[in-house]
């Protein structure tokens, strides 16, 4: 039965143009070419990206954060109550109004005081500006490095300037090992990602990210497979670009550095148009499309890649539209909503705020990820609670 499995699944038609096999893909007088097998070794990889991330994260994005200035606010912490506590965690976060008021009665409390004891436990569970910063810190540089050591490494490639000549002699194309290290980190760092979604930062567009990082995942082990190593690496090259700008933004916006945040919300927002919705359709989906069977035919691969390459493009859209909304506030209208992408920390009623006050000093944190580019506070302004009180005439 598995055997039978395995044979169908490594059947040449579905790998490569109707011409070509496995056979043809073996070493040979000194060239390489990819095989399946190469990428096993990315299971260690996972497991060394893990240990650095969260040392890199201890060791250096921690204390980066407290020099520029991130600071944690300090949240009310919900009085112990098992009865509140076990409904929190085995039916629901946020109780409808009936369920409030049976919680009320068996627990002898007010009703007030049942809705903010689960305004405070969510609180508590919302992570914290230190640790959001942590995190974009890490994907900086991952992607800094990612981006510039897989620029260096096909800069000088005649396909990396005209993306047509990536399936000249395809798919026989010998393997460097400068894009095979490439190809092990950015899969190690998607699978990384998807192991430890459960202790990260928890966004709203939760099920989005988890088809990005299966579509790349699953993208990155069929180019390898079947040998779209070319055009994978301008895939990767698109996509990073973007990413560092916004990872950038991010820990100036925790760090509270409206003005430089909005530059740099600006020059991520004018390149991740231009690489996702311009760059990335020309010289991927195009030539992927097109130039791939200039001198083959159809086969179950160019479907499967086409058709994962679309899935990521449908992504890119539905993130541009939540990034042109955002860039319009910022540039146009000078405001800015809170992140529709991520949990935002619940404040006090107008009758709480006099005790929220003693036990919270810091300042609350709002949003977080694209749409976390506040616009700048206004000296002077008032808050919408305080009044100025008439001078009486004299």
């Amino acid at each position: 039965m598995l055997a039978s499995l395995y044979d169908w699944f490594w059947k040449d038609q579905y790998w490569f143009p109707t011409q070509y096999s496995w056979t043809d893909m073996e070493d040979s007088d000194g060239v390489i070419y990819p095989h399946p097998k190469d990428l096993l070794a990315v299971f260690p990889v996972i497991f060394v990206i893990i240990i650095v991330r969260y040392s890199f994260e201890r060791v250096v994005a921690l204390p980066l954060s407290r020099f520029m200035g991130v600071q944690d606010s300090r949240r009310i912490k919900a009085f112990h109550n098992p009865i509140l506590e076990s409904f929190f965690h085995t039916q629901s976060k946020k109780p409808k109004e009936a369920q409030l008021n049976l919680l009320a009665t068996q627990c002898n409390l007010s009703l007030r005081q049942v809705q903010r004891w689960f305004r405070d436990r969510r609180n508590q569970e919302r992570p914290l500006l230190s640790k959001k910063f942590c995190e974009a810190c890490w994907k900086f540089v991952f992607y800094f490095s990612s981006f510039f050591g897989g620029l260096l490494t096909i800069y000088n490639e005649p396909w990396f300037w005209k993306s047509e000549l990536c399936w000249d002699g395809f798919p026989k194309q010998p393997l460097k090992p400068g894009i095979y290290w490439w190809y092990l980190l950015e899969l190690g760092l998607y699978i990384s990602m998807m192991l430890t979604f459960a202790f990260d930062v928890k966004r709203k567009d939760f099920k989005e990210q988890i088809i990005h990082h299966s579509s790349t995942i699953i993208l990155i082990c069929h180019s390898y497979f079947s040998n779209y190593l070319r055009i994978g690496t301008l895939v990767m090259l698109i996509h990073d670009v973007s990413d560092i700008f916004l990872e950038m933004g991010k820990m100036l916006k925790y760090a509270q550095w409206e003005k430089s945040s909005k530059v740099i919300f600006i020059i991520f927002t004018l390149i991740f148009f231009i690489s996702r919705l311009f760059v990335f359709p020309y010289k991927v989906l195009y030539t992927t499309y097109y130039s791939s069977m200039v001198n083959h035919k159809p086969f179950f691969g160019y479907y499967f890649t086409n058709g994962f390459l679309m899935i990521l493009q449908a992504l890119n859209i539905f993130w541009s539209s939540l990034i042109l909304h955002m860039f319009f506030k910022v540039c146009i209208m000078g405001q800015m909503q809170n992140d529709v992408r991520s949990d935002v920390e619940e404040q006090c009623t107008s009758d709480e705020q006099s005790e929220a006050r003693k036990q919270n000093s810091g300042h609350s944190e709002s949003s977080q990820d694209l749409e976390t580019f506040l616009s700048p506070r206004e000296p002077g302004r008032l808050s919408p609670t305080i009044r100025h009180r008439p001078v009486p005439a004299t």
